[in-house]
């Protein structure tokens, strides 16, 4: 099966603190790099990382606060450094724009690469990435400022090929593809041999949902079916909900509830907020929801 990784490379909140690094992740699929989020710090988890930064080509920036945007012009000064020629895509709410031709003006006035920026349309579902083998969906979300999340999801695959039934009836390698795509083979007698024998059903596509910054949402879960790991943000336990409700954010109850009706295979919980001093505490809560729950921490890779 293809590779379809994200790396955690950043899972703490606003306020730094020696435990965890402000938001930002790694997802890989089939060898192509995403950046969602891009908090200080963010280079140094790269590395850490062990990245490439030149396969890097796509930044996902959720909404415009410091803990999730503040290492994006580093970022790039750093990748003109190194003689980056690649153009980098930017997708962010619109409102970045103005702030981020003004750091590239001030600092980055001889880049030799370009920085193209696409305006990511918060108020609606809308897929703002598409390849042959990915989508990436922008989902409103609930915060103090405009603000999505990003779905990441494999295009359907190709069945398999049973390649005892390719030896049996000695179809050709060249052949391999049209059977993929549900050809039938014709034998030299003229016996068609159906597709169905040929081939077995493809792997089920996997999707990728990274939710954060955001209010419980009730109705969030219907942008979410079909996801195989979620991320949602789950910056309060249940004794500090007054203050998710203030400041417009989730408490990994909260999450599992989404994730339970989303009926997701994973949930993964981050944005811890720095008054939790045991985050056991948020897996404990969000379990007695949803059982199958795992708490990120920095340098975790999850398959999805």
């Amino acid at each position: 099966m293809e590779s379809f990784n994200v790396v955690i490379l950043g899972c703490g909140s606003a306020l730094p603190t020696m435990k965890h690094q402000a938001s930002a992740q790694l997802v890989e699929v089939r060898d192509k790099l995403f950046l969602i989020d891009c908090a200080e710090g963010t280079q140094q988890q790269l590395r850490k990382a062990k990245v490439r930064f030149g396969k890097l080509g796509h930044v996902f920036i959720s909404h415009i606060h410091g803990d999730h945007c503040f290492g994006l012009i580093g970022l790039i000064s750093t990748f003109g450094l190194l003689g980056r020629t690649a153009p980098l895509h930017v997708f962010a709410p619109i409102g970045l724009k103005p702030v981020l031709d003004m750091q590239l003006q001030v600092f980055c006035q001889h880049l030799e690469y370009e920085v193209v920026f696409h305006a990511v349309d918060t108020t609606k579902e809308n897929v703002v990435y598409e390849d042959r083998s990915l989508t990436v969906t922008a989902v409103p979300l609930a915060h103090r400022m405009p603000c999505c999340g990003y779905v990441f999801r494999e295009k359907p695959l190709l069945p398999h090929i049973r390649r005892d039934m390719i030896d049996m009836y000695g179809i050709p390698v060249s052949e391999i593809n049209n059977i993929k795509n549900g050809k039938d083979w014709v034998m030299d007698d003229g016996e068609v041999i159906a597709n169905s024998k040929l081939v077995t059903p493809a792997n089920p596509p996997r999707a990728y949902a990274y939710c954060s910054d955001t209010a419980y949402m009730p109705l969030l879960h219907e942008s979410l079916r079909g996801v195989t790991t979620l991320y949602h943000e789950s910056t309060y336990s249940t004794e500090y909900e007054n203050m998710a409700d203030k400041y417009m954010h989730s408490t990994a109850k909260q999450a599992a509830m989404v994730a339970r009706d989303a009926g997701v295979g994973t949930l993964v919980l981050g944005h811890y907020s720095s008054r939790i001093e045991c985050e056991e505490k948020l897996l404990d809560q969000a379990k007695e929801v949803f059982e199958n729950t795992i708490l990120s921490n920095e340098m975790m890779k999850i398959q999805v």
